[in-house]
């Protein structure tokens, strides 16, 4: 079992993700509206700008504030290029 971080220590198995998705556009937005509404919204954004939304098989969606870029590039090994949001602005 790989584990993937996905932003302030929190990680997510790679075996379970699903998707990995820009919460953008339209229908992302309704599918986070609805996972908040069943209660299987896991924010892992700590209080930081959505920019990817993780779906896993488990039916939970997960939002995290890495680009989805980067956790794409942490999950296939590649070395990291660009810091993520907790290196970039601390202040926010």
């Amino acid at each position: 079992m790989k584990l993937i971080n996905i932003g302030f220590g929190n990680m997510v198995s790679s075996s379970r993700l699903i998707a990995i998705v820009s919460p953008d556009s339209a229908p992302i937005k309704r599918i986070i509206q609805d996972m908040r509404d069943h209660g299987q919204l896991i924010d892992a954004t700590y209080g930081r700008r959505t920019r990817a939304v993780i779906i896993m098989d488990s039916g939970h969606v997960i939002l995290s504030a890495i680009q989805p870029e980067t956790i794409a590039g942490r999950m296939s090994g590649k070395a990291e290029a660009e810091p993520d949001a907790a290196e970039v602005n601390e202040d926010e």
